[in-house]
């Protein structure tokens, strides 16, 4: 793995980062700037750094602090991608001492279950008792 630091102190967070790429993902494409700073400020953030301090990988947390957590828009940047700095910022995520002794920690994705599975996440049984309100066209103009 490249040398990074993670952290989740939101002072060091570089938003045209986090915004650029989040606002192309397929979960939250077009995004506006406002909503991703709502996001950000409502929710426990992880940041992960070179040895520039250039943001290279994210990933946030909703959460109660004593029940459950979701965690969301993790990404790591292209370049970066394959040298182990997903699995490090999620490695911090589950280990943060404020998200221990969750009931629930839940995730959607499409692509990392073999990621996520190494960190105690599975699918659910029965997905049949899980239930949303999903505006997927929120964002579109």
């Amino acid at each position: 793995m490249s040398s990074v630091h993670i952290d989740t102190d939101k002072a060091k967070l570089q938003f045209d980062v986090i915004h650029g790429f989040i606002s192309r993902t397929y979960w939250a494409k077009g995004i506006p700037a406002a909503v991703m700073r709502r996001a950000i400020d409502n929710s426990l953030c992880f940041g992960a750094y070179n040895q520039r301090g250039e943001q290279v990988a994210f990933a946030r947390v909703t959460t109660d602090y004593a029940t459950f957590a979701y965690l969301a828009d993790v990404f790591v940047l292209q370049h970066y991608q394959g040298q182990g700095i997903g699995k490090a910022l999620i490695a911090e995520v589950v280990a943060h001492p404020e998200l221990q002794g969750l009931r629930r920690f839940m995730l959607a994705t499409f692509e990392a279950h073999d990621l996520y599975r190494q960190f105690g996440f599975n699918a659910i049984d029965d997905p049949s008792i899980l239930m949303q309100r999903h505006n997927a066209d929120i964002y579109q103009a």
